[in-house]
């Protein structure tokens, strides 16, 4: 009893001190709750702030401004508020017919202008704002996707035959808004879109069904057999059909037609045949072969196929070696015996055609080293100095393509004075960029330094080299960065290549010396203010060579010269300073792109995160 007594008395004593324990005790941190509330309290604000800039939206003069500006705010505003993310997408809708109808005008106007001085045209195609809109909205409503893309159906779009037409027939509009929502991983509402679409051979369904393969084999698979069936049977298909239905299997991104010559496009740097089931392969060669050996026209009558006889013969030529590796021997058999039959019906000019472009993805491409010799000999037998330039410009390009320094020797040697100096220029500002985009900064800081670069070329390649030696070497990382704000400050004040120019450094400091991005984005927007044209989005870089029937024109998009990027990693710094910033741009434009990217760091800290 004295034991138990005892123990009862500790236990006793122990719930009395865990209990002024407990009393005692602070209590729990209400940080957490606080924080919650805070963030609370900032999405709500930015809602405000996107809710604000929507009405200022709706009165933009800008056609191109209002429907982005609109469409990029209900697609921010969807999952707080679909309804109103609705009307503002069909608002941005109606802005963006307008602006396609005037940047359509615009470019006929400067590809006449350039036809009527050169004979030809290098242009760069304006952004289609419907696409954006319409992709934008697909993303979040079927039904709203939809019923944009039975509008483009009853609008009088441009006739395909135009050089500069950008709108198409609806069906490649709706393949076009799939690979959109193929690339955000959207694979199942893609093919959705895509679906009525996939019942013809082009193009844009064969390409669409490669890009959805590497998501989906399985879905891929079956749509392109259900287009081998309907093929077969469909008296309008013919050896171009055949020809684009090949590249799904043997060519991936790699198109060859025939029609009054060889058309081919070429959209990945390797072509790998696609590993598929051998039942569908040998559904290919089913179809293709009953397609190809359809009976040949009666002497005299015309044949109605988008290839001709010609075409027909080069289709059977260029895919035979597909059949002879793997299809049954009846059909290699029969397609042989067709081809001897075309043999005499075609041109001697077709018979002897052996184009590298012809056997390109079937036989190897021949190295570069025998392609440069062979242009060498042809020099070396040029009777002309403008045959030479002609083939030293191509033995420049051809260096070019390689990232070798050559390139310039060979332009170098171009007689004609004036053409030399474009084509200089071309490969000095395609090199430096080339060597900046394989983090080769020596190389391309040679180039900044002793060729023939404009300010715009000098301060982006700068600003991307800065980055590179940001952790090697720090001091000359912000020496370069200097380098490259003076190059923006030798360009005219109102050019908008400045602000773009100074955008690329601030975002370059943020990467070396993070505590200067303010006052660097500050220059920018100082820039910005003296710059018309500037809009705070679209940012290229455009090299361009165009002499004596040579023309070529390259642009890529720069995510460094546009606001987005620099305003959301502000606004995750310090969202009142960066609404601040904002609002020191006078235009329109800016202002917009810098308040979207603002409410959107706050409202998609994740997305934000991994931009």
């Amino acid at each position: 009893m004295k034991q138990f007594s005892f123990l009862l008395c500790l236990l006793f004593s122990a719930t009395v001190t865990q209990a002024q324990v407990a009393k005692t005790a602070p209590p729990k941190s209400s940080a957490p709750k606080e924080a919650e509330i805070e963030l609370k309290e900032r999405r709500a604000r930015a809602r405000s702030l996107l809710v604000a800039l929507s009405t200022d939206a709706r009165q933009f003069r800008d056609q191109t401004l209002r429907a982005r500006s609109l469409a990029r705010i209900a697609d921010a505003l969807w999952q707080v508020d679909a309804e109103q993310g609705r009307n503002l997408f069909r608002k941005a809708w109606g802005a963006a017919e307008f602006a396609d109808q005037e940047s359509d005008r615009k470019l006929q106007e400067e590809v006449n202008r350039q036809k009527a001085r050169n004979g030809g045209y290098a242009i760069s195609l304006p952004p289609n704002v419907r696409r954006e809109v319409l992709r934008l909205a697909a993303r979040h409503d079927r039904v709203l996707g939809e019923e944009f893309l039975e509008k483009l159906k009853t609008q009088k779009l441009e006739a395909a035959s135009s050089p500069t037409s950008r709108s198409s027939d609806v069906m490649s509009q709706r393949i076009d808004l799939a690979k959109g929502l193929l690339e955000t991983g959207d694979a199942e509402r893609a093919l959705q879109f895509a679906g009525p679409a996939l019942t013809v051979v082009n193009q844009d369904s064969i390409d669409f069904l490669v890009d959805l393969r590497a998501k989906n084999a399985s879905a891929a698979d079956a749509a392109y057999s259900a287009l081998l069936a309907s093929s077969a049977n469909n008296p309008e298909a013919d050896a171009n059909t055949v020809s684009l239905l090949s590249s799904y299997i043997f060519t991936p991104h790699l198109y060859v037609t025939f029609d009054n010559g060889v058309s081919t496009s070429q959209m990945s740097s390797t072509i790998t045949p696609a590993a598929v089931a051998p039942e569908l392969r040998s559904a290919f060669f089913q179809a293709a072969g009953a397609i190809l050996l359809r009976p040949l026209p009666a002497p005299g009558q015309q044949d109605p196929s988008t290839s001709g006889l010609d075409g027909k013969y080069m289709v059977i030529r260029r895919v035979m070696p597909f059949f002879e590796q793997s299809a049954p021997a009846e059909i290699v058999e029969s397609l042989r015996a067709h081809l001897n039959a075309l043999n005499s019906l075609v041109s001697d000019e077709t018979r002897r055609r052996d184009d590298e472009w012809i056997n390109k993805g079937i036989k190897p491409d021949k190295p570069a080293e025998e392609r440069e010799q062979s242009l060498l000999e042809r020099i070396d037998r040029a009777k002309t100095s403008a045959e030479r330039d002609s083939l030293y410009t191509q033995l420049a390009s051809l260096m070019l393509n390689k990232g070798e320094m050559r390139a310039r020797d060979f332009a170098s040697k171009v007689e004609d004075a004036d053409m030399r100096k474009q084509l200089q220029a071309y490969i000095d500002a395609s090199l430096a960029v080339y060597f900046a985009k394989k983090k080769l900064p020596e190389q391309a800081l040679e180039l900044v330094h002793k060729g023939d670069l404009t300010h715009v070329h000098k301060a982006w390649v700068l600003t991307e080299c800065a980055k590179l030696f940001a952790t090697t070497d720090h001091q000359k990382a912000l020496d370069l960065i200097d380098e490259a704000a003076d190059e923006a400050r030798r360009m005219e004040g109102s050019d908008p290549a400045v602000p773009r120019a100074l955008v690329a450094v601030a975002n370059a400091i943020k990467v070396v010396d993070p505590e200067r991005v303010w006052d660097a984005t500050f220059d920018a927007v100082k820039a910005a203010n003296s710059a018309e044209g500037f809009t705070g989005e679209d940012g290229k870089l455009v090299m361009k060579y165009d002499s004596k029937g040579h023309r070529s024109i390259h642009s890529s998009g720069v995510p460094d010269y546009d606001l987005d990027g620099i305003f959301r990693d502000l606004a995750a710094r310090d969202y009142d300073r960066a609404v601040e910033l904002a609002r020191g741009f006078q235009a329109e434009g800016p202002r917009a792109v810098a308040t979207i990217a603002i409410a959107r760091a706050i409202l998609e800290p994740k997305k934000t995160a991994a931009k």
